[in-house]
């Protein structure tokens, strides 16, 4: 006896489709960034507009966005992934982009214009001029407009610290950030790549930029680091009461270390800052290591790969 074959279940991809698409364009505005609006009123409430218009005065004439609408918009172009000036046009093709923020953002080349004028071609030639013999690295001195945009930053800084009033501690880590580009100007870094290594100054409890200092790609990590840790420092809210400093081995700098050590140091807070340095492994410091006795090691850290031990080297 033979039994019945069972029917075959119809596959969900035979179905009827459940929705039609209507010709009909939309009467609403709809926009693919509606995350921005959290983001530009955290800007607006810190007044970052306000401090741009106190101290960034770029514009020659008075048509055309004023220097605060373009700040915000590069905000919003890197908050929103952007990281060349064509994303722009992306930005401009939103029309409920324009909607929230309440103008539209620049076009490409108008942005690039905006940007040219933060640069000084005579601090560029005066740094050339001084250059030592032998040397071909050289950091210019900052354009007044980028001295605008650096004290915008240290209002933001201490407005948002008067709101974590709380946050009495500040850790200050510097590095250097090698960014490749392939534009005629872009100098060889140490990595073999061309592009530009800036220098950052964060706030490592707040996750905040307190300093920065842009550098051709072939300036040494050692370099001046001082003044860029001096400004770091001047940047903390009145609020911080006990400070620290860390850095890689590029921080291992006589300058800067000794103003570290420094508790009558000029030109930053008074008092103990405890910094923690890397340093290179020269043959004279593993030598001294080697010789360190076994009983002395003390555990540092532990994980499934590795057991980390330290010692004090001063004592």
């Amino acid at each position: 006896m033979s039994l019945p074959r069972k029917k075959p279940r119809p596959s969900p991809a035979e179905g009827e489709f459940l929705f039609e698409l209507d010709p009909e364009p939309l009467e609403e505005c709809l926009t693919a960034y509606a995350g921005v609006p959290l983001f530009v009123r955290a800007m607006r409430s810190l007044n970052v507009a306000g401090g741009v218009k106190d101290h960034v005065h770029v514009k020659q004439r008075q048509r055309g966005f004023d220097e605060a609408t373009y700040v915000e918009s590069f905000l919003v172009l890197n908050a929103l992934g952007g990281d060349c000036l064509e994303d722009f046009e992306r930005l401009r093709e939103d029309a409920g982009l324009k909607e929230m923020l309440g103008h539209e953002v620049p076009s490409p080349e108008a942005a690039r214009k905006f940007l040219y004028q933060f640069h000084d071609e005579q601090e560029l030639e005066r740094a050339q001029a001084e250059l030592p013999v032998g040397q071909v690295s050289y950091i210019p001195a900052e354009s007044e407009a980028l001295r605008g945009l650096a004290a915008v930053n240290r209002g933001l800084v201490r407005e948002i610290g008067s709101r974590c009033g709380e946050q009495r501690i500040a850790t200050i880590d510097l590095d250097g950030t090698v960014i490749e580009s392939f534009k005629r100007e872009a100098r060889r870094t140490y990595e073999g790549t061309t592009g530009y290594q800036p220098m950052l100054a964060l706030w490592a409890e707040m996750d905040l930029a307190v300093a920065d200092e842009f550098r051709d790609g072939n300036v040494p990590a050692t370099k001046a680091l001082l003044p860029v840790a001096q400004r770091a420092f001047q940047a903390l809210p009145d609020s911080v009461n006990e400070f620290y400093f860390r850095g890689d081995s590029g921080c291992w700098e006589r300058n800067l270390v000794n103003w570290l050590r420094d508790e009558n140091r000029n030109d930053g807070p008074k008092g103990r800052i405890t910094f923690g340095v890397s340093v290179r492994m020269t043959p004279s410091l593993k030598q001294h290591i080697a010789r360190i006795g076994e009983n002395l090691w003390m555990p540092y850290r532990e994980d499934t790969d590795t057991i980390s031990e330290c010692v004090d080297l001063l004592n």
